[in-house]
């Protein structure tokens, strides 16, 4: 008695897409990385090495002398300070707003929830631009120009909808069951929030503000209007930089994008997608 021939084409689909992924996140992956490869390689050219041509792929001189005397410039190293009192204070005064917005969005059944988050939207989509100047005005009113907290208060403006949205992922993904049996065993609503709900959210609040440092590090345009003693780095390499050599620029840029890959490096195991599954 013979067998019946087993059909193998759907494990060989299976397997063919699977390849198919993985070229795909390795293009994509390379795509978003040469810049910085590129960056980092002149960054760490020697003035010599940058005017060679034809310029081959890996420099034919490695020197540090051009990042140091970025670093060395005036107003370079307080202006790193700022920028990361900056991120640091929007982190931490994005998820003190945004996680308690994000856990009412996601738990509670109110009037009007679904506008709310189309209006959290909305309040992303205005472009930095639009709010700089008036913003601008009425901290000059206020009389806190020129500081870190004013940069602050604009960067947890442009990072706040992002991380509504995220938290509200977020604390979706946390049962509901686990924090009704928290109460049944005599927990308050702020027991079982602090006690059940955040520990199992910690990992995905911890991503979000990776997201939200990566933003507050990046912005330039706000940073560079409402300040000018106080400057973020992104503003002191605008304002600095644009009639340098260009080894000063792929210096500059090259220390620029350093800090945030490190801070991504240090989060990357909290990195999550947005239905809150963590990535170990």
């Amino acid at each position: 008695m013979t067998r019946p021939a087993v059909d193998l084409a759907p494990l060989r689909r299976r397997k063919r897409q699977r390849v198919l992924v993985q070229l795909a996140c390795i293009a994509i992956s390379a795509f978003m990385l040469l810049p910085i490869v590129l960056i980092a390689l002149s960054a760490l050219s020697s003035r010599a090495a940058l005017t060679e041509f034809p310029k081959p792929l890996l420099p034919s001189e490695f020197s540090t002398e051009s990042i140091a005397g970025f670093v060395g410039g005036a107003g370079v190293v307080p202006a790193f300070g700022n920028s990361v009192l900056a991120g640091v204070y929007t982190v931490v005064l994005s998820l003190l707003l945004g996680a308690p917005a994000g856990y009412a969005v996601s738990r509670f059944a109110f009037r009007g929830r679904d506008a709310y988050q189309v209006l959290i939207l909305l309040v992303r989509a205005l472009p930095i631009v639009v709010l700089s100047v008036p913003l601008a005005t009425m901290f000059l009113r206020v009389g806190i120009d020129d500081t870190v907290f004013a940069v602050t208060l604009v960067h947890t403006a442009l990072a706040l909808p992002t991380t509504i949205l995220i938290t509200a992922s977020i604390f979706v993904g946390v049962p509901k069951d686990v924090e009704e049996a928290a109460l049944i065993f005599g927990c308050t609503p702020g027991q079982a929030m602090r006690r059940v709900v955040l520990p199992m959210a910690l990992p995905g609040l911890a991503a979000s503000s990776v997201f939200t440092f990566v933003l507050s590090w990046n912005e330039v345009l706000g940073a560079t209007v409402l300040t000018l003693g106080h400057r973020t780095l992104p503003a002191q390499v605008l304002s600095s930089l644009a009639d340098s050599p260009n080894a000063y620029r792929f210096a500059g840029g090259f220390v620029l994008v350093l800090p945030a890959l490190l801070f991504i490096a240090v989060m990357r195991r909290y990195l999550l997608n947005m239905w809150g599954t963590t990535l170990r």
